[in-house]
């Protein structure tokens, strides 16, 4: 079967930086388009030269990518001709190989939002977009609101489209800006529009997530013809959110019919960087990675159920409909209070610990976590702690050192210039060797800072533990999350440290 070529048009750099809270500088922008490149997308939109200073800095030092990058503007304002419209030359000044133009396909918005009739939106469409190819630019036409401008005016809707194929644009994109549409209409506007006169080959779908749908419209939109589908990484953007490419893009490369039908610029060698470039996306953002994500989250493909897990020990495909390493994703037997002997070994098989099936010190090893779960311990990732306590039942933690008794304190007070400062200090007494030893630490930096009771803590400890403080001087902490598990000031605390 010959394959069909489908293009990947991503605009995390511009429709995903519409998210609530997320603002990207221009250092992240570039390390965004060059994963993306990575990955093996088509088209890279960059954002919306003038309007913003990021944006058009970004442009001045984008990357050389494999991906066409694509400047986004909106069509010539009316009564302006396209060569003197500033806001157009913006865009087109910025240089790029592609240029996407936003315009009115609803008869309601072009009345109302933009104040024209209808045959000026349609001739403002026509000749923006014919200077864009003028200058030799490829021409794609985002046709915002078209699902809503269809279903209101549908001859006015395919009119504004044509006008845009008429000038040369080489993709029209049907944009449901509103995020309402279901997948049947929007396979059926499409199929619709294609029989209008406008071909699949030229067609893209640029879809919301306003109904959890954004991602099943725009298979909708590929299953009726349309050959390019717009995105973002992790499903950023305004409002719910654009449709999710870090979902889309494995279902088109994996699942059927897809996988067989089309062919498009992520190979399985990009396909492997899927989940680290999710992952990267978020600590950029500086937020948590969804562990529930559809094929990279951490979740994605782990087991906790016993039946389950013994099961995937035996095969895989028992429970997974994928084999993980596909999208640089990794299988998952966490260890939690609803395990079997099952997930207990394998569990203790990665922490390099060989125990044999009926062994009694499985069910020795399972009571202590169930027991420190009910306490509020929590063993689903925290695999050192794990680690830790099955030596310790086993009889094989190593005597390196023993925390005698340690005492923290931290004194506000006032400084010479009467201004209210902090001072922490920490004293820990540890045996190493056979010998006992007292350790002191402030927690002051170069600029005389106070830098809190857990760095003068971390650095009394490692400060005079003999052989091991070499061991130790590369280790720092990473992040540390607190959470308790009742309410109330006398609650129980439970830190998750990462180092």
């Amino acid at each position: 079967m010959t394959e069909e070529r489908l293009y990947i048009y991503d605009t995390t750099l511009r429709d995903g930086q519409q998210t609530q809270g997320v603002q990207f500088s221009t250092t992240e922008k570039i390390s965004i388009a060059n994963a993306l490149d990575t990955l093996g997308v088509d088209y890279i939109e960059g954002g919306w030269p003038g309007a913003n200073p990021t944006d058009s800095a970004f442009f001045e030092t984008a990357p050389a990518t494999r991906a066409t990058m694509t400047a986004f503007g909106m069509t010539k304002r009316n009564g302006i001709s396209a060569e003197n419209d500033d806001v157009l030359a913006a865009v087109m000044n910025a240089g790029t190989k592609a240029v996407c133009l936003v315009g009115k396909t609803h008869d309601f918005h072009v009345s109302a939002a933009l104040g024209i009739t209808l045959d000026e939106n349609t001739d403002n469409i026509a000749r923006s977009v014919r200077h864009v190819v003028a200058q030799g630019r490829e021409a794609l036409f985002d046709a915002e609101h078209f699902f809503d401008g269809y279903r209101a005016n549908p001859d006015y809707a395919l009119s504004a489209i044509q006008a845009a194929h008429d000038a040369g644009a080489r993709w029209i994109v049907l944009c449901d800006t509103n995020g309402g549409t279901m997948p049947a209409e929007v396979g059926r506007i499409t199929a619709e529009v294609i029989a209008a006169g406008i071909p699949g080959a030229h067609l893209g779908i640029h879809t919301h997530n306003d109904t959890e749908n954004a991602v099943a419209c725009s298979l909708a939109a590929i299953d009726a013809g349309a050959r390019q589908i717009q995105g973002t990484l992790n499903g950023l953007g305004e409002r719910c959110g654009n449709a999710n490419l870090t979902t889309l893009i494995p279902i088109l490369l994996l699942k059927e019919p897809y996988a067989s039908c089309f062919k498009t610029g992520v190979t399985p060698d990009g396909l492997v960087n899927l989940t680290q470039i999710s992952r990267s996306l978020d600590e950029i953002l500086n937020r948590v990675p969804m562990k529930q994500a559809a094929f990279v989250g951490s979740s994605a493909f782990a087991h906790k159920a016993g039946l389950h897990a013994s099961a995937i020990l035996k095969d895989p495909s028992t429970y997974e409909h994928i084999e993980p390493s596909l999208v640089g994703n990794a299988r998952i037997i966490p260890m939690s209070n609803q395990a079997g002997q099952s997930n207990l070994r394998r569990r203790l098989e990665s922490a390099g610990l060989k125990i044999t099936k009926g062994d009694p010190a499985l069910a020795r090893i399972l009571d202590e976590v169930k027991s420190r779960e009910a306490e509020g311990y929590a063993y689903d990732t925290a695999q050192a702690s794990f680690e830790l306590l099955a030596r310790k039942v086993l009889g094989q933690m190593p005597a390196l050192f023993e925390v005698k008794r340690y005492r923290v304190t931290v004194e506000r007070r006032k400084n010479k210039y009467n201004q209210m400062v902090s001072l922490s200090e920490a004293v820990v007494v540890v045996k190493v060797d056979g010998e006992k030893r007292l350790s002191v630490s402030e927690s002051m930096d170069a600029e005389g800072c106070d830098r809190g009771p857990v760095n003068a803590l971390s650095k009394a400890l490692v400060k005079d533990l003999g052989q091991y403080s070499a061991l130790l001087e590369d280790m720092h902490l990473v992040d540390f999350k607190v959470r308790i598990t009742q309410g109330g000031t006398e609650a129980v605390t439970r830190v998750i440290i990462d180092s």
